[in-house]
């Protein structure tokens, strides 16, 4: 099934990508959380129509390339994010955000595609390379900061990523212990159930006749 991506999908594609994905994922997950929509051939005509408008405001030539990389050379992009307490965000800052706010601020069109990140999860101080034409490339200072905040200093920063490091390293541990066990009690099921029947206190057949044998001659003597 074809779709359009309306938003920056990992993994997946960049916002207005056309893209093949299996029937149900479209239909349980990408539309009706507006991920995407279904690319019909009008919604493709125009999707090509509005990227080729755009196409025409970004660099030509390496002279204007060579431009835009000096006005974003000296800018600073500013995104504030929901964030958890250890620098997490809840969500992301994708190629599609930073496109978007360069059109903002400085109203240059720069191709989604050539946004040289992946999508960014953690606030913080970040260098984001673009490549705005053939041999001119440009790194945009970018700040993720959380709502309502400010950032705090780079040891902080370093720290914060280290603790939820080792709380996710502590948490995959006890995982893998847990099935660890799992594992050694389905293990010794198994063993018991292949154990000879004398080593799990079960007579063998010979046994049992001998024990059915003697009870008869018991009744037997009982009668007499």
């Amino acid at each position: 099934m074809q779709i359009i991506l309306l938003k920056d999908v990992e993994k997946l594609g960049l916002r207005g990508d056309v893209v093949d994905v299996a029937r149900g994922y479209a239909r349980n997950y990408l539309l009706p959380r507006r991920l995407a929509e279904v690319a019909t051939p009008a919604r493709v005509t125009e999707l090509g129509r509005v990227e080729a408008q755009r196409a025409t405001r970004e660099a030509r030539s390496t002279e204007q390339a060579e431009e835009i990389a000096e006005l974003l050379g000296q800018a600073v992009l500013r995104f504030e994010v929901k964030s958890g307490p250890t620098g997490s965000l809840f969500g992301s800052v994708t190629p599609s955000d930073v496109v978007d706010e360069i059109w903002r601020t400085s109203k240059v069109r720069v191709d989604r595609r050539k946004i040289g990140i992946d999508p960014i999860k953690r606030i913080g101080r970040y260098a984001i390379p673009i490549e705005l034409f053939e041999d001119v490339r440009v790194e945009v200072k970018t700040l993720v900061v959380p709502e309502g905040g400010e950032l705090p200093p780079e040891e902080e920063l370093a720290a914060l990523e280290a603790a939820e490091a080792e709380a996710a390293a502590a948490a995959e541990a006890e995982h893998a212990d847990a099935e660890s066990v799992v594992a050694e009690v389905i293990a010794e099921e198994e063993l018991e159930g292949t154990e000879p029947a004398e080593e799990r206190g079960v007579p063998m057949a010979s046994e049992a006749e001998a024990e059915i044998t003697s009870s008869a001659d018991d009744e037997t003597d009982g009668t007499t």
